[in-house]
């Protein structure tokens, strides 16, 4: 009992304190190179669209890989081309829904003010 009370306590300190910092030093960073800057920019960009899309075909990987007991070795080429695919339909979904329906909806709520 006094253990799962010490695991507790110390997922209660991770969550709030060690991920709490990770974020605000990831938020206070500055870049200062164009390529950087693009980067930074595209990856703010997909990270909802990616947040969104990699769920299923991530589950659908774990799901495949456990049903056949694959290795690392077998499987590395498909987790590059997934996270590559993933990357793409992330980009797709922003550039063909996220984008234009925000733009819709910026107009419409515009419309009524």
């Amino acid at each position: 009992m006094r253990t799962k009370k010490k695991n507790s306590a110390s997922k209660h300190f991770t969550y709030t304190c060690y991920f709490s910092h990770i974020g605000l030093f990831g938020a206070s960073g500055t870049t200062t190179g164009k390529s950087s800057i693009k980067i930074c920019k595209f990856l703010g960009d997909i990270s909802y669209p990616l947040y969104m899309v990699h769920y299923p075909f991530m589950y659908l990987f774990y799901a495949w890989v456990w049903q056949e007991n694959l290795t690392f070795t077998q499987i590395w080429p498909i987790t590059l081309l997934l996270f590559l695919g993933t990357i793409l339909v992330a980009y797709l979904f922003l550039k063909l829904y996220d984008e234009p329906f925000r733009k819709w909806l910026s107009k419409k709520l515009l419309m009524k003010s």
